[in-house]
């Protein structure tokens, strides 16, 4: 009954897929480039002076790794073909024929969304960023790379991940706190060298 609705659900997205050649343009750079502005996102709160924004960055950081190797883990023991390889949909973007649940970029886009959402600091970038990784995940089922049910997992995992980093948040200090001293102390150095080099010329 669930794999029927799964199906009946992807059809129903899909069959929009080919119909306009803007469309699926967009829903082709989404699809597949959609996760770097996350990751743009991460740099950007990374390099504010603030200390809390550095810490956010991290943890979004370790809640992306553990997803993406919960994910890895899920492919090693449960295989669900993707629908070009039952021949279903269309096709609009190319991809090697294994398992598609769950949707490793859906994860990573929802992984960092979800983690930003827990703190006062970032919340409202998190709601849009979990917004735009929805809309991402809806991108490659359109595009024929996945089935909803792959979209629906990563939320899952997603969210639950960022909730177990987001409570042991301080006994993961120990790790942060060291990685923001070092890349400070290091920024410090290399400005004053830049100084110094400026003086010369």
């Amino acid at each position: 009954m669930l794999n029927q609705l799964n199906i009946v659900i992807f059809e129903c997205i899909n069959a929009f897929a080919g119909r306009s050649s803007v469309l699926d343009q967009v829903a082709r750079i989404t699809a597949e480039y959609l996760p770097l502005i996350f990751a743009v996102w991460l740099v950007i709160l990374w390099l504010k002076k603030e200390k809390i924004y550095k810490n956010i960055a991290l943890l979004a950081g370790y809640s992306m790794l553990t997803d993406l190797s919960l994910n890895f883990m899920v492919t090693i023991f449960y295989f669900h073909p993707r629908p070009f390889m039952e021949d279903m949909g269309i096709l609009l973007v190319q991809h090697a024929a294994e398992t598609s649940f769950p949707s490793d970029h859906a994860t990573l886009m929802l992984s960092i969304a979800s983690t930003l959402v827990f703190f006062e600091q970032s919340c409202m970038q998190g709601i849009i960023l979990f917004v735009l990784g929805l809309l991402g995940g809806l991108a490659r089922v359109f595009c024929g790379l996945h089935f909803p049910l792959d979209i629906v997992g990563s939320i899952l995992i997603a969210t639950l991940s960022s909730i177990c980093i987001f409570r042991i948040r301080t006994h993961l200090s120990c790790l942060n706190d060291p990685v923001i001293r070092f890349f400070d102390y290091s920024s410090r150095r290399i400005k004053a060298q830049l100084s110094r080099d400026h003086h010369v010329q």
